[in-house]
């Protein structure tokens, strides 16, 4: 642990997206320290520009709904659904992809070919229909975005697995007369975690892009505010007030990159080749 985490240090891009990281959850968990009541509720003149008033440092919409209450409450939604449907998304694809790689033969095609159904349909696209017939709501955002996002998952467990059950350690338990569950569990897939979790930083990044790209066509919890679909109620404002979709703009690149930049600080730190050049 001690050498992972000197050689994620010495990535100063992936501090950097600790930092914004942190800042972004911090933000998002005391939204309701710092704005008690709703970020819908109307509470100054439509369209202040930002900057102009202390109390409203990121201004107000066409409606006067605070900007700044908004982008910290909508922080909250993209967290929560980047992280819940990486989970749901890890937990399908490993389930999928450690039965297949252990397994083979026909066990492995039939999931296979399960797998390649749902990524020959763009993700966007299936989201966006899954959504739409179940109706709006975080949960069916979530739903739709981890139903997107496994097969990726699927195949890299399944890689892994295939590749893994073939070393001496994993031999050794099947002469022992370990049960395959445990081997599994015990030999498999605690050495097949490094890949997975590097995978896994990316996916929440993607999942908010996903969930602001939903919100944006109009289809997010409309019981929740998100950044999202503060851009897409500001996209016939630019001319006229571009600091309702500069803001939540900012946030989603900033919250997108520091995810991005903790990946690649993982993957440097976790991949082997990397790990013996740095020592």
């Amino acid at each position: 642990m001690k050498s992972f985490l000197r050689r994620f240090a010495r990535n100063y891009g992936a501090l950097f997206g600790v930092l914004i990281f942190l800042v972004v959850v911090f933000l998002a968990a005391t939204a309701s320290v710092f704005y008690e009541e709703s970020p819908w509720n109307m509470v100054a003149a439509p369209l202040v520009a930002p900057f102009t008033d202390a109390a409203l440092p990121f201004g107000t919409d066409m409606l006067g709904r605070d900007l700044t209450a908004g982008m910290l409450y909508g922080a909250r939604v993209s967290l929560l659904v980047g992280v819940v449907s990486t989970v749901v998304a890890l937990v399908l694809g490993i389930l999928v992809g450690a039965v297949a790689g252990y397994s083979g033969g026909r066990i492995d095609d039939a999931l296979m070919r399960f797998t390649e159904f749902f990524q020959t349909i763009p993700q966007l696209a299936m989201a966006v229909v899954i959504v739409a017939i179940f109706s709006p709501s975080v949960v069916t955002i979530v739903g739709a975005i981890a139903v997107v996002s496994w097969p990726p998952v699927a195949r890299l467990v399944r890689a892994e697995f295939m590749s893994l059950k073939q070393r001496e350690f994993v031999q050794a338990a099947v002469v022992i007369g370990q049960k395959p569950l445990r081997i599994i569990l015990t030999q498999i897939l605690p050495n097949a975690l490094s890949p997975i979790i590097v995978t896994a930083s990316f996916m929440v990044a993607t999942a908010i892009l996903t969930e602001s790209s939903l919100s944006f066509l109009g289809l997010g919890d409309r019981n929740m505010m998100s950044w999202g679909f503060m851009i897409g109620a500001s996209r016939t404002m630019l001319r006229e007030a571009w600091w309702m979709s500069v803001w939540p703009g900012v946030a989603i690149l900033l919250t997108v990159l520091a995810i991005n930049l903790i990946g690649e600080g993982l993957n440097d730190a976790l991949n082997p080749q990397l790990r013996k050049r740095g020592e």
